[in-house]
């Protein structure tokens, strides 16, 4: 059960998310400070969710540790 003080984090569809959730994003996004992109489509495993300017702390495969904001991912 989760607490009312909780914060609910919900995906570019409404979906809730939990921490260990797998995500796909759902547009590129650029990396900031670098010239990659993460593409559409991008499955980010294991994601650990945080109360701060970003929703999601993952780690995307080639890229390395990411923050994401959840309205650009779906639950996968």
């Amino acid at each position: 059960l989760k607490k009312s003080n909780e914060k609910v984090y919900l995906d570019a569809y409404g979906t809730p998310l939990e921490d260990g959730d797998t995500v796909i994003v759902i547009k590129d996004l650029k990396v900031k400070g670098s010239s990659s992109v993460v593409k559409q489509g991008t499955k980010v495993t294991n994601i650990k969710l945080v109360d701060s300017d970003h929703d999601i702390d993952c780690r995307i495969p080639g890229i390395g540790a990411m923050s994401l904001k959840t309205e650009f991912v779906k639950k996968a």
